[in-house]
């Protein structure tokens, strides 16, 4: 089976039951659903609750980091309940949050994920050098998962040594993606998972569309052709990747 590590299945416009029947036939076993900000945390604990083949995260995204104050309290309740710590992170490319509350309300969330020893979900853009220092700083790198995975060889290498797990998504698939197919190369399969971030980045040939959790097995077919190993190779290895950071 495949395992669809980050998909916001509360966000889709589509009906989240007919996402899932749909992953489960396309053979996904499980899925992992983050939260953005308190509310949507507890959706995905909702979702969670009904459907076995859930796990949820609960944290605030860096674009909204300065409501951190107004959301703190209701995150940290929902992190002792959940399965994972997220989608945190830093975000330098938008910077819809000042840099400075980011990095601050980032050290936060990861101070709660170690502290309830929960794996984190690390939304990484632009700021892949502030991302290393505080992951560095703070020892959290086997904790945690970096979501959406753009950076070449240099950044993975680097990044490899805190021994992180990464994350590919639908732009391993772009065209534009070369960057992103020489740095998985860099990847090692044992801390290596694939996820969909339903409902964006839908790869090729959907990219006009809403993305949902079936389209996981794409990635893993380009990070096989990456790889230059069998599917059912990189099915089993991102899984067990999956189980050991998720626990399942």
């Amino acid at each position: 089976m495949w395992v669809d590590t980050h998909c916001h299945l509360q966000l889709a416009q589509a009906d989240s039951d007919e996402l899932m029947a749909r992953a489960g036939r396309a053979g996904v076993g499980w899925v992992v659903v983050p939260g953005v900000d308190a509310a949507s945390s507890e959706a995905a604990q909702k979702l969670a609750a009904r459907d076995a083949r859930i796990k949820w995260a609960a944290g605030l995204h860096p674009h909204d980091a300065v409501r951190w104050p107004d959301e703190s309290e209701r995150i940290a309740a929902l992190i002792d309940e959940a399965d994972a710590v997220g989608e945190i992170g830093l975000d330098f490319y938008r910077s819809l949050s000042p840099r400075d509350i980011q990095i601050e309300v980032f050290r936060a969330q990861l101070e709660l994920a170690q502290a309830a020893n929960r794996p984190m979900l690390i939304h990484c853009r632009d700021a892949f050098s502030a991302v290393y220092d505080i992951l560095e700083d703070t020892g959290a790198g086997p904790q945690a998962v970096l979501h959406c995975w753009t950076a070449g060889p240099r950044w993975t290498k680097r990044f490899n040594e805190l021994g992180v797990t990464f994350s590919y998504a639908g732009p391993l698939v772009f065209p534009n993606g070369d960057t992103i197919r020489l740095g998985a190369v860099e990847a090692p399969p044992e801390r290596t998972v694939v996820e969909t971030d339903t409902p964006l980045l839908s790869p090729p040939p959907f990219r006009d569309e809403e993305n949902e959790p079936a389209r996981v097995v794409l990635v893993g077919e380009t990070l096989a052709e990456v790889w230059s190993a069998g599917l059912d190779e990189v099915e089993r290895l991102t899984t067990k990747a999956a189980e050991r950071v998720f626990g399942e």
